[in-house]
């Protein structure tokens, strides 16, 4: 599978159900790249690289995790550059990592989730680490051309949920934020969902990018979340 351009400044790699592959960005600044989410292991940010490298793309500067869950973040050992997460998801990870130390923790695991199986064959390893950059609220980055606002936000799949926002592009990066809750007995909690849609609607974006879908316009990403939230 190659690496789509979706214009000049923005590529991805698509997501991939087989295995539970999250969606993988770039973003092409003047002066520095950013990747948003790290995959779901050093294989899926191999893949990821030899793409750029196929389009002629140099590797990110930085990585931005959207949330802790391991299809977003058990690649970040093997990603070039610095990673960006906000602190909740570094607290998640630093939990998930104690938890690994277990080797029942992990057959468990894998027998729960078989996304996790297939990717996870023929006892690879797993490694999960903390980022380099760490933040609260929220954090802007000039890459030269564009600015990448990066900031937490309410959403009914995660606590550490964080959006990337592009407004030169008028892109808006959400990974799973849409979800049910996956750690909750897939709860889908209305009140956050609700919250969430305001936190859409208030961004003047045209175009919506989710981590296991192809991109979505605002109007039609709005109009199925109220859909749902009734």
């Amino acid at each position: 599978m190659g690496l789509i351009k979706f214009n000049n400044r923005i590529f991805y790699l698509s997501h991939e159900p087989n295995t539970d592959r999250p969606l993988l960005t770039y973003i092409k600044g003047d002066e520095f790249s950013l990747a948003i989410d790290a995959g779901n292991s050093a294989d899926h940010v191999d893949d990821f690289y030899k793409a750029l490298e196929s389009e002629s793309l140099k590797k990110p500067d930085l990585t931005v995790i959207t949330h802790w869950h391991w299809d977003h973040t058990f690649g970040m050992h093997n990603i070039n550059g610095l990673s960006i997460a906000h602190k909740k998801t570094n607290e998640f990870l630093k939990e998930e990592k104690n938890r690994l130390r277990d080797s029942s923790y992990l057959d468990n695991l894998k027998k729960e989730n078989i996304y996790l199986a297939r990717e996870y064959a023929n006892n690879k390893d797993i490694i999960v680490t903390l980022s380099d950059i760490e933040f609260e609220d929220e954090l802007v980055i000039n890459l030269g051309g564009l600015r990448a606002e990066i900031f937490h936000t309410q959403a009914p799949h995660s606590e550490d949920t964080v959006l990337v926002y592009i407004h030169e592009e008028k892109i808006l990066f959400l990974g799973d934020s849409t979800s049910e809750d996956f750690f909750n007995n897939n709860y889908m909690d209305i009140d956050k969902l609700n919250s969430l849609i305001d936190t859409i609607e208030k961004i003047d974006c045209k175009t919506c990018i989710l981590g296991h879908t192809e991109p979505l316009s605002k109007n039609d990403l709005l109009n199925y979340l109220k859909s749902i939230s009734v």
